[in-house]
């Protein structure tokens, strides 16, 4: 509940409804049942937007085409829905950000340090979160899909343009910032996206919302980028420990390599100077 996670099947059919009247491929709803929680919706088939563990970039940039596309339209937080007066998308603000960075305090810090946090520690780490993150929540907010990366993303052939990228796990979309969509996209937990990669799409990703809108302020949405980017890595390396340690999953480890190349990434951003020290003191093998 703090993280702003659905528990009903109503989010997934409003949401796959509302994304398809923008034009976004998400599954057709042919019947639903959500008291129940059941659905009948669309098959997207296997093929994705990787090949062989490798993004097939043609699909990359249609992917990245689908959130600029979203981006640049004024979208509401109530959604109208046929299925219940409205649906209010949950504000993902701070209270889900900041819950979701102490999974790095409780899961992967005591897995890879010998010695426990200090309360001065983790209050900092609290502290530089909410420091970096407030700001940003003061940016223009939008339909934020949260998983919006290619285990959920099918490359529909027969479609045209960024309406060939299919799109799935859409319950538990929030009303957030932009720039977490493309860090999610751009920095795959499951498979490593090579930076000159990650800046191509960055690129392309401006340049349609630069032609889309005369508002988008690139330097300031690269800021953001950088912040959101390093709080999902941050999530995620204390998700991917915990499935280990508590789920016996341990095949998520494997991941850990290239989300650290990520989050060095996005600590070589000044602004996150400050968090980059604390890492660099607290957690030095993350570098």
């Amino acid at each position: 509940a703090l993280a702003r996670l659905a528990d009903t099947r109503a989010s997934f059919v409003v949401m796959a409804r509302a994304l398809r009247s923008e034009q976004v491929s998400a599954p057709e709803i042919y019947a639903a049942d959500v008291e129940n929680g059941l659905a009948l919706v669309e098959d997207f088939g296997l093929e994705g937007i990787v090949r062989d563990q490798t993004p097939v970039s043609e699909r990359y940039h249609e992917a990245v085409s689908v959130l600029a596309r979203l981006h640049s339209r004024a979208l509401p937080q109530r959604i109208q829905s046929g299925i219940m007066e409205y649906y209010f998308l949950p504000a993902y603000d701070i209270e889900p950000l900041l819950t979701e960075v102490e999974l790095f305090l409780e899961w992967y810090h005591p897995a890879f340090s010998k010695s426990p946090l200090s309360d001065d520690a983790r209050s900092q780490f609290m502290k530089i979160w909410k420091d970096l993150i407030d700001p940003c929540l003061r940016d223009p907010q939008t339909w934020t899909l949260r998983d919006f990366h290619s285990p959920n993303l099918f490359w529909l052939s027969g479609r045209e343009g960024y309406q060939r990228i299919g799109v799935i796990d859409i319950q538990d979309a929030v009303y957030g910032h932009p720039a977490y969509d493309l860090a999610s996209l751009l920095q795959d937990a499951r498979i490593a996206i090579p930076e000159a990669l990650e800046l191509e799409l960055i690129k392309h990703y401006a340049d349609l919302r630069e032609a889309s809108d005369s508002d988008f302020k690139l330097d300031q949405f690269l800021h953001a980028y950088a912040i959101y980017g390093a709080q999902r890595v941050t999530k995620i390396l204390g998700i991917f420990v915990r499935l280990d340690r508590r789920d016996h999953k341990p095949d998520y480890l494997r991941h850990l390599s290239h989300m650290r190349a990520y989050l060095k990434r996005n600590l070589a951003y000044p602004a996150l100077a400050p968090l980059k020290t604390w890492f660099s003191r607290l957690a030095p093998e993350l570098f």
